[in-house]
C-alpha cells in the first residue's frame, strides 16, 4: 500500500470516529406557550386601594351609613378606602375619572343616572380596574362591565311599600320623589303603584331645599283631602312630610324608605307607620369585601345576579331592635 493511500485512510477513519462521538445535533425545545398570567404574580403590591363614589348630597344621613360600612370593611380587611360623593351626575363622573387616573385597585359606584356615568365606568373597566355598582342602576351594571351590583331591587321594594299601605286600608297614595332624574326613585314609585293597585300620584320636591319640600307636600295634602297615604323615598323627607301633614290636620299616614334616628322615633310615636330599610351599611361594606376577594382569589360574587340588601320593612314590632343599630350608624 502506498504511503499516500495510507494517509487518506487515516484521515477518513478520523472523520468517522468524530461523527460517532458528536452524534446528530439535538433539537431545540420549543418556547413555552404563553397563557393567562398567574393572578398572584400580577397582583399589585401593597394594600388594596378602593374608591367609593356615590351620588349622595351634602348632609344626607343615608350615605353617611354607606360610608361607615365601607370604611369599617377597610379597617377589618386592611384595604384603603376613600369615599367621595356628588349629587350632580356630571361631577360624579369626574370623580370616577379622577379615581381611574389615580389607578385605584377597585371602584364602587352608585348609578342614580347611569347614562351620565357610562363612559367613565367603561373607561375604568378598560383600564383593568374592577368595578362594583351599588344602590341604583342595577339593570345597567353588567352591561357597563361591573363585576356585580349590590343593593335592593327598587321595583320590588316599591311593591312591598304599596302592599303595606293597601293592607292598612289606604285608598289614595302620594309618592314623593326628591331627586330629579334618579332612576331608582322612579322605579320605587312605579313599584308602589303596582303593589298598591289603587290611585297613586307623584310629587317632585328638592331634597336640597327641605323647607320648600315641606311646603309642596303640605300643599298637596291640603289641596286633595282624599290623600290618605304619603310615601317618601328618603328618611329626611319623611320628617318633612310628617310636619306638613300635621300642619294641615290631614289624616294621611306616612311610610318611608330608609331609616335615621328621627324615623325610628316617628315609628315609635306612630307618626310614620313603616320604613323600607335597604340596609345601606351592607352597600358600603360588601363591595369592599368583594373587591378584596377578587384581587386576592379571583372570586366573583353573585353568579351574574345582583346581591340584594333589602327590602326589610321596619315597623313598631321591630323598631326597638333595629333602632339601636341606627343610633350607632350601621342601619
Amino acid at each position: 500500500m502506498s504511503h499516500r493511500l495510507k494517509k487518506i485512510l487515516v484521515v477518513a477513519a478520523g472523520l468517522v470516529l468524530l461523527s460517532a462521538c458528536t452524534g446528530p445535533k439535538a433539537e431545540e425545545k420549543p418556547a413555552a406557550a404563553t397563557g393567562p398570567a398567574d393572578p398572584a404574580a400580577t397582583r399589585p403590591s401593597g394594600p388594596l386601594r378602593v374608591a367609593v363614589i356615590s351620588h349622595g348630597t351634602a348632609g344626607d344621613a343615608f350615605w353617611n351609613v354607606v360610608k361607615n360600612g365601607a370604611e369599617e370593611a377597610g379597617r377589618q380587611l386592611g384595604v384603603g378606602v376613600e369615599y367621595n360623593s356628588d349629587g350632580d351626575p356630571g361631577n360624579q363622573a369626574k370623580l370616577v375619572d379622577n379615581a381611574v387616573a389615580q389607578q385605584v385597585g377597585g371602584l364602587v359606584v352608585s348609578m342614580a343616572n347611569p347614562e351620565a356615568l357610562k363612559t367613565s365606568i367603561e373607561n375604568a373597566v378598560r383600564a383593568g380596574i374592577p368595578v362594583i355598582t351599588i344602590n341604583s342602576g342595577e339593570d345597567k351594571s353588567a352591561g357597563y362591565g361591573a363585576l356585580t351590583h349590590v343593593g335592593q331591587n327598587e321595583t320590588i321594594a316599591g311593591e312591598e311599600a304599596g302592599k303595606k299601605f293597601k293592607e292598612l286600608g289606604k285608598k289614595k297614595l302620594l309618592c314623593v320623589v326628591h331627586e330629579a332624574g334618579n332612576v331608582g326613585q322612579a322605579q320605587r314609585c312605579d313599584g308602589a303603584k303596582s303593589g298598591f293597585a289603587g290611585d297613586v300620584q307623584t310629587l317632585q320636591v328638592d331634597i336640597s331645599n327641605p323647607t320648600d319640600a315641606e311646603s309642596r307636600i303640605r300643599g298637596a295634602v291640603r289641596t286633595d283631602s282624599s290623600l290618605d297615604a304619603v310615601l317618601t323615598l328618603n328618611s329626611q323627607v319623611a320628617a318633612r312630610a310628617v310636619s306638613a301633614i300635621k300642619a294641615v290636620g290631614s289624616p294621611a299616614q306616612v311610610g318611608t324608605f330608609d331609616l335615621n334616628t328621627d324615623v325610628v322615633g316617628a315609628i315609635k310615636s306612630g307618626d310614620v307607620v313603616f320604613a323600607v330599610d335597604q340596609q345601606q351599611y351592607e352597600q358600603g361594606y360588601l363591595p369592599v369585601q368583594f373587591l378584596k376577594l377578587y384581587r386576592d382569589n379571583a372570586n366573583v360574587v353573585g353568579g351574574g345576579k345582583p346581591v340584594l340588601t333589602g327590602p326589610d320593612l321596619v315597623d313598631k314590632s321591630t323598631v326597638d331592635t333595629v333602632g339601636q343599630y341606627v343610633r350607632r350608624g350601621t342601619r
